[in-house]
């Protein structure tokens, strides 16, 4: 797998790296990310069409969008026969995660909600991943047909 794919392995290994640094640090947010996602609050907040925007919703989405693109790694990686199994690595991350946080990280929160949000951002990715790979494989069935049937 990693032979055969070593860009998207390392890729795929720095991705993890990344939403690692993000979930496993001590503090979720620095003084600079705070504020302005408390200002991006503030500012939905005085409205009543979009006071529902809320802290738990802005970071259920970010959870969600975290992990797409690792679902879609994980199935690039698997191939599309193996799309049930970079779901469970991605919900198996998840867990990991959460496990991590609870047990060894007093300032952060583990969460189920965290969870669930992680496993369908990872289930989107994959479930992308496989689309564009299915598109993909019927355009190069389609070329070669065509140039089999010029030749």
């Amino acid at each position: 797998m990693f032979r055969r794919h070593p860009v998207l392995s390392v890729l795929t290994v720095l991705y993890l790296a990344g939403v690692g640094w993000v979930t496993l640090g001590p503090e979720p947010y620095d003084d600079g990310t705070s504020s302005i996602l408390w200002r991006f609050l503030d500012f939905f907040g005085r409205y009543d069409a979009t006071d529902w925007i809320t802290f738990d919703r802005v970071e259920f989405v970010a959870n969600i969008a975290m992990f797409v693109p690792l679902g879609m790694f994980f199935v690039l990686l698997l191939g599309r026969k193996q799309w049930w199994l970079a779901m469970i690595l991605c919900g198996g991350i998840s867990c990991a995660i959460e496990i991590w946080q609870g047990a060894l990280l007093p300032t952060r929160v583990a969460d189920v909600s965290d969870i669930v949000a992680n496993t369908s951002g990872g289930t989107i990715g994959v479930l992308l991943g496989v689309v564009l790979m299915s598109i993909s494989l019927a355009r190069r069935g389609r070329r070669t047909r065509v140039r089999a049937r010029a030749a």
